[in-house]
């Protein structure tokens, strides 16, 4: 399965710390080997999980000044675990992910400049070619009850029924501060409430849904050519993937989303101070709770 991960916004609301880092690799917490409490930096956590959830091929959307420092971090370093050879309790985890790592393959696309999410999406379409992916924006983590079961299901159920995307929504109090979709209650799939997208509008004036869309989406190919045509049409100063989405809609597309309820996990963003906070929040109870290391062994 093919995984793009954007990791190239400007991050202005994060600022200063993002002026030189990357919001994408804040630390949370997760569930190291014998169940202690480690660190790791956010895109860390989000290719473990498209790992989880069955992820062998990775795009990796960067800005050119983050390329080199992105590919090194996903590659293995034999140099790193012998310098540091005398401390091997310390080691555990890393090169946990290492095995996690060893047979993945990774590609860098480079979007030039700010120009929206879309834009972002449409910088991985030469390395994605004409095959399904899954896309994770790098600032978002998905904190699931079982890891990669949503967007295992979320991949299965594209394929099935050949669907052009599927969505991941949740109901939220304020839905003018996100991509809204409007549809109709369809069949679920494996016990999951699904519904049947008719239109996806972002940050709307006037909601006519509470279903907000999270950063987490399984896709044909057939977004990229629907990006293409909103932005030549449309000519917009940025470009959003909900344009390429309704777009796929408008032209008689299918897709769906899938809402994700507590029961099944909880969507934290990174994008705000206080999102982090949230977010740091909930994974340290996560592990604190007992809640399942990742599955990488």
């Amino acid at each position: 399965m093919q995984a793009v991960v954007t990791l190239a916004g400007e991050g202005t609301r994060m600022l200063p710390w993002t002026r030189g880092l990357r919001k994408e690799f804040l630390p949370l917490f997760d569930a190291g080997e014998n169940g202690r409490p480690v660190l790791k930096p956010i895109a860390h956590l989000v290719v473990e999980d498209l790992v989880d959830a069955g992820a062998d091929a990775f795009t990796l959307v960067v800005q050119p000044k983050d390329r080199d420092f992105v590919r090194s971090y996903f590659a293995l370093d034999a140099r790193f675990l012998e310098r540091h050879r005398a401390h091997a309790d310390r080691l555990a985890d890393t090169r946990r992910f290492y095995r996690t790592i060893r047979g993945l393959r990774f590609r860098c696309a480079v979007q030039r400049r700010p120009a929206g999410f879309g834009d972002a999406v449409l910088a991985s379409r030469p390395s994605v070619g004409d095959r399904p992916f899954v896309l994770h924006a790098g600032d978002g983590v998905l904190f699931e009850r079982h890891r990669g079961a949503l967007v295992g299901t979320m991949v299965r159920l594209l394929e099935r029924e050949r669907l052009d995307a599927v969505l991941l929504v949740r109901r939220v109090a304020d839905p003018r501060r996100y991509g809204v979709i409007e549809g109709r209650r369809g069949m679920p799939v494996d016990g999951i409430r699904r519904l049947a997208v008719s239109s996806l509008v972002e940050k709307p004036k006037r909601p006519r849904s509470h279903w907000a869309a999270t950063a987490v989406y399984a896709f044909r190919p057939t977004i990229f050519p629907a990006l293409e045509r909103y932005r030549r049409l449309e000519r917009p100063a940025e470009l959003e993937l909900t344009d390429g989405i309704r777009t796929v809609v408008n032209e008689g597309g299918r897709v769906a989303a899938l809402v994700l309820e507590p029961r099944l996990g909880e969507w934290r963003s990174v994008g705000s101070p206080d999102g982090y906070a949230r977010a740091l929040a909930v994974s340290r109870r996560r592990v604190l709770g007992g809640t399942p290391a990742h599955r990488h062994d």
